[in-house]
């Protein structure tokens, strides 16, 4: 009879035990998706912020290009 107790005790244990291990997987998995949403919002927001900074550069040049121009002709009239 004792050792049938500790038999379904230790079967009860590892019952506990494989339903923790099921509930930590779920949560690995849920914490898995939300680290990919993640690292996709990063990617998409530094595309966002390179187009950003280059098209600021570009019209940068383009605005110091007009003023050297019209500086030039300025100085030749």
């Amino acid at each position: 009879m004792r050792l049938y107790h500790k038999t379904l005790k230790g079967l009860e244990a590892m019952i506990n035990i494989h339903k923790q291990v099921k509930d930590m997987m779920k949560i690995v998995g849920e914490m898995n998706m939300t680290i990919t949403k993640m690292e996709e919002i990063i990617l998409k927001t530094s595309i966002n912020n390179w187009t950003t900074n280059a098209t600021n550069i570009t019209g940068i040049s383009e605005d110091l290009w007009y003023l050297i121009q019209s500086n030039m002709e300025n100085q030749v009239y």
